[in-house]
Order: structure tokens, then sequence, then C-alpha cells
């Protein structure tokens, strides 16, 4: 019985090919130039960042797409970056085979060989037209639905129809198609003799012909390339007229996929991401942050966001959707609120409690809401001291400092005890009162206290 079958395959292959090259028919009556019907539909989901459906004659394909932070970028280690140049991996098309899409049935594994070389192709297929500046990593995934011949150039036709459907700047469409070959070689002289290209070929023609190559690129040019070739060798002149030929098929299909949708959404989905930047001072940053990074940890928790350090000042945020995007911005208003220090004045001297004693120095505030700030040994007395306790000093006790501004290079509250005991006269001031008072003269405890 397995002669039979064997026998009647090689005969079967014979007529096919015998076919195509002495009456150019093919098995589903096309001629060698003509397309399978096609037809598109996008924004299925509408809860999706992207999406579409391309289907071309028995191979469907859905694809979506997904926006995230670039955090989610694939990271290169330090080796690959050097010897290839490849940084940060920001787009990204994961493609899915799974066995309903021919008929079978079966466990669906983890990813194989083929899907990762499908999949590298329709991502090559397409990331030439990704803006290189988009503030997003980007996902497509493409789920193989149904499948007769070239399901990864389905994927890159549909993988373009969804980030045009997603708002992604990209700069042109993208359109892939398979060309197949048929010859008849010279037993003699082992050469070609005759030979028939085919456009947008089935499963049984690549499994019967001798090329499967696919093409995939714009209206301008070409984006990714395959060959795979049966033959010891096909001359250059077959190549180039399979080029043209995949061109003009290349054409018409992006003539149809414009129908759908010809130029990328001018604007992004209202549940799509939000990326923003907020400018925090030095002097807020360690309030902004919290010990041990507790607000930002409550920040994510409580809103979903993404929080990443851009420079010493700037944070850039990413969130899921406008509202957390404001819920993230209300929260940060919150937390960085601080009108009172606006009040303080250059130079002047305000009343401190003391909060914590330390070895290095006391922890004081100048006022209820503030965050308190070290006041070091070295600035609490003209003596030469290594305990805050050998001034006698306690937490709850209140205290004159002198304002000395912000540390430009850490954004740390100067303050200083010492300089008070200067014989040079002083300005106290209050952050209620703005009356002046000579230092040295003699001064209540109620003047010279005070609390915002």
């Amino acid at each position: 019985q397995l002669e039979i079958i064997e026998s009647f395959n090689v005969v079967a292959k014979e007529v096919f090919r015998s076919i195509i090259l002495n009456e150019y028919k093919r098995c589903d009556g096309r001629d060698l130039t003509s397309l399978r019907n096609i037809s598109c539909e996008v924004d299925m989901f509408k809860t999706l960042h992207g999406s579409a459906l391309f289907q071309r004659g028995q191979t469907q394909v859905l694809c979506t797409v997904t926006f995230d932070s670039l955090e989610s970028s694939i990271k290169s280690d330090q080796i690959i970056t050097a010897i290839n140049g490849v940084k940060d991996k920001n787009f990204m098309l994961h493609y899915e085979f799974p066995p309903y899409a021919t008929n079978e049935t079966g466990k669906v594994t983890g990813v194989n060989r083929r899907e990762l070389g499908h999949g590298a192709l329709a991502e090559k297929a397409l990331c030439p037209v990704i803006p290189k500046d988009f503030p997003f990593t980007i996902r497509v995934t493409s789920e193989v639905l149904e499948s007769n011949g070239s399901s990864s150039m389905a994927s890159a036709c549909g993988g373009s129809l969804a980030l045009m459907d997603a708002g992604v700047p990209i700069s042109s469409a993208v359109a892939g198609v398979a060309v197949g070959l048929v010859t008849k070689s010279n037993p003699e002289k082992g050469e070609i003799e005759d030979y028939r290209l085919l456009t947008d070929i089935l499963g049984i023609e690549d499994y019967n012909g001798d090329m499967d190559f696919k093409i995939a690129g714009t209206n301008k040019g070409i984006t990714a390339l395959q060959a795979d070739i049966k033959l010891p060798g096909v001359p250059v002149k077959i190549i180039m007229e399979a080029i043209q030929q995949a061109t003009v098929a290349k054409r018409e299909i992006l003539q149809t996929m414009s129908k759908t949708i010809s130029k990328p959404r001018a604007s992004r989905k209202e549940n799509g991401p939000v990326v923003e930047t907020v400018k925090v001072p030095l002097s807020k940053r360690a309030k902004f942050i919290g010990p041990g990074g507790y607000h930002l940890k409550k920040l994510q928790a409580e809103t979903g966001v993404t929080i990443s350090q851009v420079d010493e000042e700037t944070f850039s945020i990413f969130a899921p959707t406008p509202t957390a995007m404001h819920e993230a911005r209300d929260f940060i208003t919150e937390i960085c609120r601080d009108d009172q220090e606006q009040q303080l004045e250059f130079g002047a001297v305000y009343t401190a409690t003391i909060t914590e004693i330390r070895d290095t120095g006391v922890m004081v505030k100048l006022y209820p809401n503030m965050t308190a700030v070290l006041l070091h040994n070295s600035q609490l007395d003209q003596r030469k001291i290594k305990h805050p306790t050998a001034l006698g000093l306690e937490v709850g006790q209140e205290i004159q400092v002198k304002y000395f501004g912000r540390d430009p290079a850490d954004g740390r509250m100067r303050l200083s005890r010492k300089v008070l005991q200067s014989p040079a006269t002083t300005v106290l001031k209050t952050l209620n009162d703005r009356s002046s008072i000579v230092m040295g003269e003699p001064i209540s405890q109620s003047s010279s206290n005070s609390s915002p």
C-alpha cells in the first residue's frame, strides 16, 4: 500500500507540473500571474489598540497591536550590542501557527523553528516603516486562523493594516506575496530548459514546485526577501523576473488594502496609553520618590503607571489609559505640593522644630507638612561637637536657624544655627509675620517662635 501511495504522488506531481508548463493553468483555475481573492477588515476589537483581519484565498490571519512603555522593549546584552550593533528593540512581531490552521488537531506547544522563521521574516518586512522616535514599545501578534500558502506574507499585510488602525505613523503600507517556480530540465546538459513563474502560490504549489520566493515591501521598494529553492541553482534572469512579477502583484495588493484603510489614523484610540514627562526639582525629588521608593511604588500600584527617570529633574510617566494618567498627575501634584516653601526668604531666620536626634545632627522642620531636613553637627554650634546631645538638644525643642536656600548640586535645604552665634546682626523672619527683628536685642519667646 505504501508503494502505491508513493507511485501515485510521483504521477500526480508530474501531471501537476505538466499542466502548468504546457497549458499555463494552475490547479485552482487561475492563470500564472493572478492573485487569489483578497479581503481586509480593521478595528474588529474596540478594546485593542489596533486589530486587522487579512484573508487571501484560504489563508487568513488575525493581527493585533499592543502598546507598552519603552521599559518593556527587548534588551540586548553588551556582547550582542558590541558585535552586531543591536540596541533595545521596541518593535516585535509574534507569529503563531496553531494546528487548526491546517485542519489538524494537536497540542499547542512552545514556539517552534518554523514560527520563529516566519515571524522574523514578517517583522523584517514591517520594521523599516516603523518610526524611530515612537514613544511606545509595539507588539504585533499574528495568529494564523487558516493557511494554504504564504501565511508569513499575509502576516506582513495584516500587520501593516493593524499598525495603521492603531495610529502608528508608519511611513508606508507594506504588502507581501510569494512567487513560485516550476521548471523543466534538460537531463543531458543539466540546465533549465523551460520554466513558469507562479504568483501567490498555494501550499500544493509550494510542495510540488521548485521555489518559494517571498517578497515584501512598499510601493517604493522592497523591505524583506526570502527564497526557499530546491534546485542546485537558479539563473539571475529568473530571479529578476520573479522580483518584477512580485512587484506588480504587491502593488495590486496595496491598492486592495488602501480601500479598507489608506493611511494611519490621525490619533490613537481613547483607551490607548499615554506618555508624559514631569519636572521634579532636586529639592522635591526625595519627597517625590519617598523613603525606599515608597511613593513611586504606591503610585504604580494604585494607578498602574510606570515611571522611569530621564535625567536629574525629569521623569517619564507611562499610563495605560488617559484616566490612569490623570490619577497619576493628581497623585504627583499632591505629593509635591509645598506652598509654604515659596515664602522662605534667603538669609532670614526661622524657628525650626527638632523631630529626630541623630549622631550626625538633628532633623528639623520649619512647618508641619515639610519633609524633615538634616541640620549637621557642624552647623549647630561654633564649637566642635560629636553629638547634638552635647548642646542639650531634645526632640520637640524649637531652635532658631538661618535659611540659605537650596544646594544647587543636590537640592538639599541649607540651614545653619552656628551663624546666629556670631556677633553680626541678623534679621529674624516668621512665616506668618513679615516684620523684622534685630538679633541681639531681648526677644520674648512668644514673639520669636511661630508656627506656619
